[in-house]
Protein backbone atom coordinates (compact mmCIF):
# COMPACT_ATOMS: atom_id res chain seq x y z
CA UNK A 1 0.00 0.00 0.00
CA UNK A 2 1.73 3.22 -0.98
CA UNK A 3 2.12 5.81 1.58
CA UNK A 4 -0.07 8.90 1.89
CA UNK A 5 3.13 11.21 2.73
CA UNK A 6 6.41 11.48 1.65
CA UNK A 7 9.44 13.38 2.19
CA UNK A 8 9.74 16.95 1.21
CA UNK A 9 6.09 17.05 2.53
CA UNK A 10 4.64 19.91 4.65
CA UNK A 11 2.24 17.79 7.33
CA UNK A 12 0.60 18.57 10.52
CA UNK A 13 0.89 16.33 13.74
CA UNK A 14 -3.00 15.35 14.29
CA UNK A 15 -1.94 13.71 17.80
CA UNK A 16 0.04 13.48 20.57
CA UNK A 17 2.01 16.00 22.57
CA UNK A 18 3.25 17.36 19.47
CA UNK A 19 -0.49 17.92 18.00
CA UNK A 20 -1.22 21.29 15.82
CA UNK A 21 2.67 21.86 14.87
CA UNK A 22 3.71 21.77 11.12
CA UNK A 23 6.67 20.90 9.97
CA UNK A 24 8.03 19.39 6.51
CA UNK A 25 9.14 15.60 6.68
CA UNK A 26 12.94 14.84 6.79
CA UNK A 27 13.02 11.14 6.61
CA UNK A 28 10.47 8.25 5.88
CA UNK A 29 11.29 4.99 7.86
CA UNK A 30 8.93 2.58 5.64
CA UNK A 31 9.81 -0.48 7.18
CA UNK A 32 8.59 0.92 10.63
CA UNK A 33 5.81 3.12 9.52
CA UNK A 34 7.42 6.25 11.20
CA UNK A 35 8.65 9.76 9.99
CA UNK A 36 10.60 12.27 11.36
CA UNK A 37 9.15 16.13 10.70
CA UNK A 38 11.81 19.13 10.98
CA UNK A 39 11.01 21.16 14.34
CA UNK A 40 8.67 18.82 15.93
CA UNK A 41 9.52 15.88 18.59
CA UNK A 42 12.50 17.55 19.45
CA UNK A 43 14.60 15.82 22.24
CA UNK A 44 17.53 17.42 24.04
CA UNK A 45 20.29 14.91 24.73
CA UNK A 46 23.75 15.28 27.03
CA UNK A 47 27.09 14.65 25.36
CA UNK A 48 29.75 13.73 27.42
CA UNK A 49 33.48 15.83 27.43
CA UNK A 50 35.09 15.02 24.53
CA UNK A 51 38.60 16.24 23.95
CA UNK A 52 36.97 18.23 20.80
CA UNK A 53 34.26 19.23 23.41
CA UNK A 54 36.00 19.35 27.06
CA UNK A 55 32.90 21.09 28.48
CA UNK A 56 30.77 18.66 26.81
CA UNK A 57 27.22 19.90 24.86
CA UNK A 58 23.63 19.92 25.10
CA UNK A 59 22.09 18.50 21.45
CA UNK A 60 18.94 18.93 20.36
CA UNK A 61 17.37 16.48 17.67
CA UNK A 62 14.08 15.47 16.67
CA UNK A 63 12.89 11.99 17.25
CA UNK A 64 10.10 9.92 14.48
CA UNK A 65 6.34 9.89 14.95
CA UNK A 66 4.37 7.25 14.11
CA UNK A 67 2.96 8.25 10.59
CA UNK A 68 -0.78 7.85 11.32
CA UNK A 69 -0.18 10.79 13.25
CA UNK A 70 0.28 12.72 10.80
CA UNK A 71 -1.43 14.41 7.69
CA UNK A 72 -0.55 16.23 4.66
CA UNK A 73 -1.33 20.12 5.07
CA UNK A 74 -3.81 22.02 2.40
CA UNK A 75 -4.29 25.55 3.36
CA UNK A 76 -3.24 25.46 6.91
CA UNK A 77 -5.53 22.53 7.28
CA UNK A 78 -4.85 18.87 7.64
CA UNK A 79 -6.17 16.69 4.59
CA UNK A 80 -6.43 12.77 3.67
CA UNK A 81 -5.20 11.74 0.35
CA UNK A 82 -6.25 9.60 -2.74
CA UNK A 83 -4.44 7.73 -5.46
CA UNK A 84 -5.70 8.79 -9.13
CA UNK A 85 -4.86 6.70 -12.05
CA UNK A 86 -5.58 9.52 -15.20
CA UNK A 87 -6.82 8.20 -18.42
CA UNK A 88 -3.19 9.10 -19.79
CA UNK A 89 -1.54 6.28 -17.63
CA UNK A 90 -0.38 9.01 -14.76
CA UNK A 91 -0.74 7.87 -11.35
CA UNK A 92 -1.37 11.32 -9.01
CA UNK A 93 -1.82 12.04 -5.15
CA UNK A 94 -4.54 14.13 -4.21
CA UNK A 95 -5.82 15.98 -1.32
CA UNK A 96 -9.28 14.89 -0.33
CA UNK A 97 -9.78 18.48 0.90
CA UNK A 98 -9.63 20.09 -1.90
CA UNK A 99 -8.74 18.04 -5.01
CA UNK A 100 -5.42 19.68 -5.34
CA UNK A 101 -2.36 17.45 -6.49
CA UNK A 102 0.00 16.74 -4.44
CA UNK A 103 2.20 14.76 -6.28
CA UNK A 104 2.83 12.64 -9.40
CA UNK A 105 3.65 9.40 -8.53
CA UNK A 106 4.02 7.87 -12.25
CA UNK A 107 4.52 9.91 -15.35
CA UNK A 108 1.98 9.14 -18.24
CA UNK A 109 2.63 6.18 -20.52
CA UNK A 110 4.00 7.15 -24.15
Amino acid sequence: MPMHVKKGDQVIVTSGNARGKTGEILAVDTKSNRVIVKGVNVRKRNMKPTQQQPKGSVVEKEHSLHISNVSPVVGGKPTRVRFVVRPDGSKVRLAARDGSELHVLRKAAK
